[in-house]
C-alpha cells in the first residue's frame, strides 16, 4: 500500500479545519441532557473497593482542581458529546498538569513525559488538548491567580503544543521516535522565573529512588528481612488477595523483552500491601510489592495496579488490546519517549487486569498548590510540550499541523474553552460537596 504523500497529509488536515474551524473550539455548549457528574462517579464506585470509596470522594472534594483530576469520566463524556476533528492519535486520556512529571530513562537520565495512562485510547488529539488547558486554569484559580494570568497559562501550554507540533511536522518519523524532552533541556526552555522551581523539582527526582524509599515504606523484621509498614486506610497488608500469585507472576515476566524478564527473574516477592495512589484511582486495586534479589540487600518495588476500561471506551468504542494492562502499556509505549524497563501487564488476581512497573524509579512531578504564575506558566509550556511528541509519535503530525494553522487562533479558542469548563468544573465540584453534605455519597479524608 503507497503511503499517503506529506501534501496529502496537509490536505487532510485541511479539510478537518474546513470542516470544524479552529474557532468552533471556543464555545462550552452544555447539553440539556448532560449526564449528573456526581451519578457518573456512582457508577464508578460499583467496580471498586467499597471501603475506600469515600477516600476517593473525600480528596476530590479538597478543591475544583482535585475534583478536575478524578473527573476523567464526566469530561469524557462532555468531551464526546461534542463534534470533533477525527484526527486520531493515542490519547493520553487524562492529560492534566499531575500527570506530566520526571522519572529516569533506562540510560539513568532524567526525561518530562506523560506517566499516567490508565485512561489511554485511540481519539481525536484535541480531547487531551482540552482536558489540559481546562486543568491549567482550574489550577491557576485554586492558586488565586487572575482570569486573564490563568487565560495565559493556558494559552502558552496550547501555544507550546501548537510549535512543538509544526515542528514535528518537519521531521522524519524516526527522528520523532528518538525525541525526547530532557531535564537539561526543560530548564534551558522555560522563563528563568520558573527555573528555580525545575531544578528543585529535578534534585528531589535524583534522590527519589528505591533506596531512598525503602527505610519510609518498610521496617527490619527479626529474621533480617524487611516488611512493609501498615498506615491504614493509605497503606495496609490484604493477606488474603496476593497481588501476583506465581502464574500472574510469570504471566507477567512473559510481557517483558528476555534481558528484562532475566532481570525480574533474580528477584523473589518477600511482601506486598495495597497502596492507595493519585485520586482517579483510589478504590482500584493498587499493590507495593516488595521483592529482594538476595540477603536483603537487593530491593526492588515493583506496582501492580488494577486496570479497567478506559473512560472514553464507552464512546468511542473498545480497545483491541485483549486485556486493559496490555492496553495501558502499549499505549504507555507509543506515547512516552522511553518508558520503565520493567513495565508489562498479566491477570492477576480474582481476574482482575493489571499492568505492572516500578513503583519508585527517580520520579518527580509538579506540586500545584505551590506554584508561583511563572511556575505556572513554564510548567504548562513542558506539558504542551511533551503531548505534542507523543502525539506525533501515535497520531500523524503534518494533519495535525496544518489543522493547527501558523497563528494563535487555535490558542485563543481553547483557552476560551478552558475558562468555560473551569466554571463547569467549579459546579460539578459544588456538586459533589452537596451530595457530601445530604448524605447522598460519603466521604472521609483518610489521614
Amino acid at each position: 500500500m503507497t503511503r499517503p504523500s506529506p501534501a496529502e497529509r496537509r490536505q487532510i488536515g485541511e479539510k478537518a479545519r474546513a470542516d470544524l474551524p479552529l474557532e468552533t473550539h471556543a464555545s462550552w455548549p452544555t447539553a440539556a441532557d448532560r449526564p449528573d457528574p456526581v451519578a457518573l462517579l456512582e457508577e464508578q464506585a460499583t467496580t471498586r473497593l467499597p471501603d475506600l470509596v469515600p477516600l476517593r470522594y473525600g480528596r476530590m472534594a479538597v478543591s475544583p482542581f482535585t475534583f478536575l483530576r478524578g473527573a476523567a469520566l464526566p469530561m469524557a463524556a462532555d468531551l464526546c458529546a461534542a463534534r470533533h476533528t477525527g484526527l486520531t492519535v493515542q490519547l493520553c486520556g487524562d492529560a492534566h498538569l499531575s500527570n506530566f512529571g520526571l522519572f529516569a530513562s533506562p540510560e539513568r537520565t532524567l526525561v518530562f513525559d506523560i506517566n499516567d495512562f490508565d485512561e489511554t485510547l485511540g481519539g481525536p488529539f484535541e480531547f487531551d488538548v482540552k482536558r489540559l488547558a481546562a486543568s491549567v486554569v482550574v489550577a491557576g484559580r485554586n492558586r488565586g491567580f487572575s482570569a486573564h494570568d490563568t487565560r495565559h497559562a493556558a494559552r502558552a501550554a496550547v501555544g507550546a503544543y501548537r510549535e512543538r507540533m509544526a515542528a514535528y511536522a518537519t521531521m522524519r518519523a524516526i527522528d520523532i521516535f528518538y525525541a525526547m524532552v530532557d531535564a537539561a533541556g526543560i530548564i534551558g526552555y522555560v522563563d528563568r522565573r520558573a527555573r528555580p522551581f525545575l531544578e528543585s523539582t529535578v534534585k528531589s527526582a535524583t534522590h527519589h529512588d528505591v533506596l531512598h524509599e525503602l527505610p519510609k515504606l518498610t521496617e527490619p523484621t527479626p529474621d533480617g528481612s524487611r516488611r512493609i509498614v501498615d498506615h491504614p486506610p493509605v497503606i495496609r497488608h490484604d493477606e488474603t488477595d496476593s497481588p501476583m500469585a506465581d502464574s500472574a507472576f510469570d504471566a507477567y515476566r512473559a510481557t517483558l523483552e528476555d534481558d528484562r524478564a532475566l532481570l525480574v527473574s533474580r528477584y523473589e516477592i518477600v511482601d506486598w500491601a495495597l497502596k492507595v495512589v493519585g485520586v482517579g484511582s483510589v478504590g482500584l486495586i493498587a499493590y507495593a510489592i516488595l521483592l529482594d534479589g538476595g540477603g536483603g540487600i537487593d530491593p526492588l518495588f515493583l506496582q501492580a495496579k488494577q486496570a479497567e476500561a478506559s473512560v472514553y471506551e464507552r464512546f468511542l468504542g473498545p480497545s483491541a488490546c485483549p486485556t486493559h494492562g496490555q492496553r495501558v502499556v502499549e499505549g504507555q509505549r507509543r506515547l512516552q519517549a522511553v518508558s520503565d524497563v520493567l513495565l508489562g501487564w498479566a491477570i492477576g488476581a480474582r481476574g482482575r487486569h493489571v499492568y505492572v512497573r516500578q513503583l519508585q524509579d527517580q520520579k518527580g512531578g509538579a506540586v500545584v498548590d505551590a506554584m508561583t504564575l511563572a511556575d505556572l506558566v513554564g510548567w504548562s509550556e513542558l506539558c504542551g510540550w511533551a503531548l505534542a511528541r507523543g502525539h506525533a509519535r501515535s497520531g500523524d503530525p503534518i494533519a495535525i499541523a496544518a489543522y493547527l494553522g501558523t497563528d494563535d487562533t487555535f490558542d485563543r479558542a481553547i483557552a476560551d474553552f478552558a475558562a468555560l469548563y473551569a466554571d463547569q468544573t467549579e459546579r460539578d465540584h459544588a456538586a459533589l460537596t452537596a451530595a457530601i453534605k445530604a448524605g447522598r455519597v460519603t466521604a472521609e479524608t483518610g489521614v
